[in-house]
């Protein structure tokens, strides 16, 4: 079946840096594009950015300049690097294949506060 693992979350400080990783199976990796998502309490899940099999990127406003995702299709994992982190980016991180059907995972909860 098809399972996406997200990995990498913790409690770091303003300013600080993660990197979030999220091995898929059960799906020809290298094939789809594939997204990081966040959802805060209270709020709608919010896709971030993208990455195509090839490597073409795109992200949203609210983190262009400070993350980059990346992908390593041999590992069937995307990761995000995240940097200069904001109280305001503290939520559940998620990755899925943008329009997906499958079942999203448990996501990895990233806390920003000092």
């Amino acid at each position: 079946q098809v399972q996406f693992v997200e990995s990498g979350g913790g409690l770091v400080q303003p300013v600080g840096s993660l990197r979030l990783s999220c091995a898929a199976s059960g799906i020809i990796f290298s094939i789809y594009n594939m997204a990081w998502y966040r959802q805060a309490p209270g709020k709608q899940r919010e896709l971030l950015a993208s990455i195509t099999p090839g490597g073409t990127t795109n992200y949203a406003d609210s983190v262009k300049g400070r993350f980059t995702i990346s992908r390593d299709n041999a590992k069937r994992t995307v990761y995000l690097q995240m940097n200069s982190l904001k109280p305001a980016d503290t939520a559940v991180y998620y990755c899925h294949v943008p329009g997906g059907s499958w079942p999203w995972g448990q996501g990895t909860q990233v806390t920003v506060s000092s």
